[in-house]
């Protein structure tokens, strides 16, 4: 990548990010995990929970391969 997060700078499904954010409630912490493909700038995949195991990113990273089907590699 070299540094380089430029949309045009990489193909769509081959660079993705990910992040997690958290927001207080009435109800305690909710935590969401996102991925984020860098090229269409889409959230491609995202989990909510009222934890921060990695389990909560794990369903991201699942819903945003079901839901790309990026190519093998």
């Amino acid at each position: 990548m070299q540094r380089n997060f430029a949309p045009e700078a990489h193909r769509i499904d081959t660079v993705w990010c990910g992040d997690i954010s958290y927001v207080r409630t009435w109800e305690g912490w909710a935590y969401v995990a996102t991925v984020i493909d860098l090229s269409s700038r889409r959230v491609v995949g995202l989990a909510l929970g009222d934890h921060l195991r990695a389990s909560l990113v794990g369903d991201a990273l699942s819903m945003a391969f079901k839901q790309r089907r990026p190519a093998a590699g």
